[in-house]
């Protein structure tokens, strides 16, 4: 009976030590490539308390923490990334817009020097029609003579508009002669000449509102923000308006149909 007493409780301290074990396997179980200890750097269980190697405590929420402030990480460098892109986009969209009306601009004016050459080509069978009937007017074609050359020899958009008004109104000046000179109302050159004189305006007229309209929508952005740092960037500036002169607005357009004018 002694030998079998001695064996019950070898049996109950065995069970209980395995059930101790059991219950703090987790607490104390070692596994590779698990939770690394700080001291001896030995694997542990994931939730683990103790080092099962040299019994140093743990961290018990290291990976939670761990966890969670990756996902932090992770949620900052999102919003960022997310708004880096949406910054970029928009400079690049914007950067788009200003190069975009600015060529506009720039194919709009080609669109006007056309019509200006159209009607400087007019300009020399026009005078010398009207020098064979008022040859006396020398005054008028120096002025035409001089707007002709100021357009040509100008090497801005502004110089040549200015040459383009100072033409019109010189132009205006030559067109009104035929009430001096009556013969003119008569000559068929001349009519013929008032007639694609008037189309080639009249073309001008529409290509110069094209122009405006492209003009002011650059300068409206290149005046409002972020306009204005997209066109820094790009390197666009505010484009000058095409507008006519009030010395050229001025002097009377003529009916060469007949009939009299008023004068201004």
């Amino acid at each position: 009976t002694g030998a079998g007493d001695w064996a019950a409780v070898v049996s109950a301290d065995s069970a209980a030590a395995a059930s101790a074990a059991a219950a703090h396997s987790v607490e104390v179980a070692a596994v590779q490539g698990g939770n690394a200890c700080l001291k001896c750097g030995t694997g542990n269980a994931r939730g683990a308390k103790f080092c099962a190697s040299c019994g140093a405590a743990l961290l018990s929420m290291r990976g939670g923490a761990m966890n969670t402030v990756g996902k932090l990480l992770l949620m900052v460098a999102a919003v960022f990334g997310g708004g880096a892109l949406l910054v970029g986009g928009c400079v690049y969209s914007g950067y788009n817009r200003a190069i975009t009306l600015d060529q506009g601009v720039k194919a709009a004016w080609a669109q006007v020097e056309n019509q200006l050459q159209r009607r400087f080509d007019l300009i020399p069978n026009l005078v010398s029609t009207v020098k064979g009937v008022a040859g006396q007017e020398e005054k008028i074609f120096l002025g035409i003579a001089d707007s002709r050359k100021a357009y040509f020899a100008a090497g801005s958009s502004a110089e040549k508009m200015h040459a383009a008004n100072g033409l019109e109104s010189a132009l205006s000046r030559l067109l009104v002669l035929h009430e001096t000179y009556p013969d003119l109302k008569s000559n068929q050159s001349f009519l013929d000449l008032q007639s694609q004189l008037e189309g080639a305006e009249n073309r001008l007229s529409v290509e110069r509102k094209k122009y405006n309209e492209t003009v002011q929508a650059l300068n409206t952005l290149c005046r409002k923000f972020p306009g204005r740092y997209y066109c820094n960037l790009a390197g666009v500036e505010p484009a000058q308006f095409f507008e006519i002169e009030d010395a050229a607005r001025a002097v009377p357009k003529v009916d060469f149909t007949g009939g009299d004018r008023d004068r201004d």
